[in-house]
């Protein structure tokens, strides 16, 4: 009742507010452009709406759904006036998962969009020119020849839909689960495992998870997939230990998954969206499986975490190593160096790497992969970036080149006050968020010269950018 009763009056207030616009109000739209989500964005007497679903150019009718001080969501109802630009989606469910926002844009015309995102960010928080003379050169963002079926990971989230097992992918903004067999940009081997096993559960009466009960045993199905092995991981997250005809479950698995080598249990008995607990025990097989980016191989755990692109991940670490300038001589430190994939790709042409990372079950994983190919000129430390790195440079080293590879909240400013500290020729900033990324080469500026920035299409039709920026020290030769 008290959450009711909350709701209402949020809802009173957002009335109150004077706005151009009411709730559940059908408006005609200009849509001017996409936000970084792939939604469109209109303007209503100066109100501004996002439009999930429209498209730059076209004009549409909506209804106003949520609304804000100074902006809003509306839902779109019909195309008056469509885009050149718009596609047929071809994924069936792509109306209500919230997982692809940008299928109904032409690809190419994606790819524009991206590198202007970026633009965007280091002009608006970082300050930095973006055209003309002296801008820092954002180039054409590069694409996938086929840019789909490339996800070699998927986590799914099972539930109960009238009293049957579902599995898919939750819709936009919220926790209901579109159940689906396909999804067009995973990779076949993980659609294959993934509806196996949900038909395997639904057979041996394994129950669902209930997140607002917080009941029942099966509450994600993690399917990886080694593109260039064919290997196949299948991870079952449950709320407790105890599965219910176990062994049955795992014949049926390995009879019915193609490739699979490996059957792991994960347990997650907390009330959270985290999908992992913090217990991980292997139930068949190997305890990882192995892939390769370029020439390097990776063993890859339930919990370790391995880009998903590995086509495009090839093309983003070619072009960090690139950027790095290594000669064989270099020395390099890769902060946020994970379970090694960097640092191995940059090992290959420098004197000697340096990684480092918070996670120490990464680091396990990182020493496992050096070993693995036989590189010996890396060294991993456990620990925050900005707290090892300054330990390194009492020990006397000294970096040519820093690579960042931050998550999407960038880089800890202690690690900014860091890089500009021991002051490397260059810095090679790896980013996964425009926003963030603009945030933090405006900081490393007070010694840097950002050179150019090449944005790389890791996640295809989904509003998500990769971009990897070269910074060279102000004064020496790039």
């Amino acid at each position: 009742m008290a959450k009711t009763a909350k709701k209402r009056r949020g809802l009173a207030v957002k009335q109150e507010l004077d706005l151009p616009v009411r709730l559940g109000q059908t408006v005609e739209v200009e849509i001017t452009g996409l936000n970084h989500e792939g939604a469109g964005v209109g303007r209503v007497d100066g109100y501004t709406l996002f439009v999930q679903g429209a498209l730059a150019g076209e004009r549409v009718r909506a209804r106003v759904e949520h609304v804000k001080k100074s902006y809003g969501f509306a839902a779109l109802l019909d195309v008056i006036e469509a885009s050149p630009h718009r596609d047929q989606p071809p994924c069936p469910v792509f109306d209500r998962c919230g997982g692809c926002s940008l299928q109904h844009l032409a690809y190419e015309e994606q790819l524009r969009h991206k590198q202007q995102i970026v633009k965007d960010n280091l002009r608006r928080i970082g300050g930095f020119p973006v055209e003309g003379e002296g801008a820092v050169v954002v180039h054409p963002t590069i694409g996938m020849s086929d840019p789909w079926r490339y996800r070699n990971k998927a986590q799914v989230p099972i539930g109960e839909e009238n009293g049957a097992l579902v599995g898919g992918f939750y819709a936009e903004r919220s926790h209901e689960i579109v159940d689906m067999d396909e999804c067009l940009i995973q990779h076949p081997a993980n659609d294959e495992a993934v509806a196996a096993v949900k038909r395997i559960a639904a057979r041996l009466g394994i129950p669902p998870y209930d997140e607002v009960r917080h009941t029942g045993l099966l509450r994600h199905v993690v399917a990886k997939v080694g593109a260039r092995t064919g290997e196949v991981m299948v991870v079952l997250v449950t709320t407790e230990d105890f599965i219910p005809q176990r062994e049955m479950l795992i014949e049926s698995i390995r009879a019915q998954v193609p490739g699979v080598t490996s059957i792991v249990q994960n347990v997650n008995p907390e009330k959270t969206n985290v999908i992992f607990g913090k217990k991980t025990v292997t139930l068949w097989g190997s305890d990882v499986i192995y892939d390769y980016i370029g020439p390097i191989k990776f063993a890859i755990s339930a919990r370790s975490f391995y880009q998903v692109n590995p086509v495009q991940t090839e093309v983003l670490y070619n072009k960090t190593l690139e950027y790095a300038g290594a000669t064989g001589t270099e020395t390099v430190i890769d902060a946020y160096c994970g379970i090694g994939t960097i640092s191995l790709f940059l090992a290959q042409k420098s004197r000697h790497v340096y990684g480092v990372e918070i996670v120490p079950e990464a680091i396990a994983d990182a020493n496992r992969n050096a070993e693995l190919n036989g590189i010996a000129n890396v060294t991993f430390e456990t620990g925050p970036a900005e707290v090892v790195i300054p330990a390194w440079k009492d020990q006397g080293i000294r970096p040519d080149v820093i690579v960042v590879d931050p998550p999407r909240k960038g880089c800890d400013e202690a690690l900014l006050t860091t890089i500009l500290q021991m002051k490397p020729q260059r810095v090679v900033y790896v980013s996964c968020n425009p926003s963030t990324l603009a945030r933090d080469l405006k900081v490393l500026a007070e010694l840097y010269e950002v050179k150019e920035v090449q944005p790389v299409d890791m996640f295809p039709h989904t509003g998500h950018v990769e971009s990897v920026a070269l910074l060279v020290k102000r004064g020496a030769e790039h």
